[in-house]
């Protein structure tokens, strides 16, 4: 066929001890939910940068020795907004930032507030006691900031602790296939 075989990618992060040992409690804590209200009381949510110039990039085969198609590369620096999303097994809250602005500590309470308002309204089952809601959210220092930590403890929620390097709440998919629709 006369194509090209490329071996896959190193990882770049080897664990430190301290990540190994989340790694274990994360584990160990999913493992001792056998019944499927576990996962769907999960909620999770994550950031993206929506930019507004979006240029199209082409895949293509080629033979070796030949060029590829040439794409300009996306302006990371060119005007953008931020988008943060929350769900389970649906969206249940989205807020577009303005241009320019990003999650700090104060946004982020509110967010939380928000979030915890639209959840109340679209999930009722989640304030009986026996669904108490389990958020997964990455280490960011907004997401981990006293502020947020005491507003969510008032929520009632349980935290799932987020492991390094983790692709447990990966939202990269469901953002490839956003980015898609937003352009």
């Amino acid at each position: 066929m006369e194509k090209i075989q490329k071996m896959g990618k190193w990882v770049p992060y080897e664990l430190n001890e301290r990540q190994q040992e989340n790694r274990k409690i994360t584990c160990e804590m999913l493992a001792r939910y056998k019944r499927k209200s576990f996962l769907q009381r999960i909620v999770t949510g994550d950031e993206k940068w929506i930019y507004f110039e979006n240029p199209k990039h082409k895949r293509s085969w080629v033979t070796p020795g030949e060029p590829s198609t040439s794409t300009a590369r996306l302006n990371c620096y060119g005007r953008k907004t931020m988008l943060c999303v929350w769900w389970d097994q649906k969206v249940i809250y989205y807020e577009l930032l303005k241009p320019g602005k990003t999650v700090n500590n104060e946004c982020y309470q509110q967010q939380m507030i928000n979030f915890n308002q639209a959840l109340c309204k679209k999930r009722p089952e989640y304030q009986k006691r026996q669904h108490k809601v389990i958020l997964l959210h990455d280490n960011a220092s907004s997401h981990t900031a006293k502020l947020v930590k005491e507003t969510i403890e008032a929520f009632d929620w349980e935290i799932l602790s987020h492991a390094a390097y983790s692709d447990l709440a990966s939202s990269d998919y469901l953002f490839v296939l956003m980015g898609h629709a937003l352009a």
